[in-house]
């Protein structure tokens, strides 16, 4: 019951921002902008594990790998500006940021930075 819960209150949070993007973009944007996911999973993993540390560790990841996804956010806008059809841009920026994400997992490691 307790995963179900879990995955309905996610489901719910996903819904939400779409559906409020369909009548509000900027409202839909501030709801998808917040760090829910991130909330929900530190949440979930403090209730499942009782550890700050794991909590702790999880919250240092994410921010690193922020850095690399908010190139999603510029590049898909601008290639759609530029004409480029949404699957291509979709797909475009999907895999720059994947290159970005694993370019900052090169650099964590030479640069001894624990993540």
């Amino acid at each position: 019951m307790y995963y179900f819960f879990k995955v309905a209150l996610t489901a719910v949070l996903v819904v939400a921002v779409s559906e409020t993007s369909k009548r509000s973009s900027l409202l839909g944007s501030v709801l998808a902008s917040l760090p829910l996911v991130s909330f929900l999973g530190m949440v979930w993993l403090y209730i499942d594990t009782g550890s700050i540390d794991k909590v702790s560790e999880l919250s240092r990841n994410i921010f690193w790998l922020v850095l690399p996804s908010l190139s999603f956010f510029l590049l898909l806008p601008y290639l759609l500006k530029k004409g480029v059809g949404f699957s291509a841009s979709f797909g475009i920026s999907t895999l720059v940021m994947i290159g970005l994400y694993l370019g900052m997992a090169f650099c964590l490691t030479k640069f001894n930075i624990e993540a």
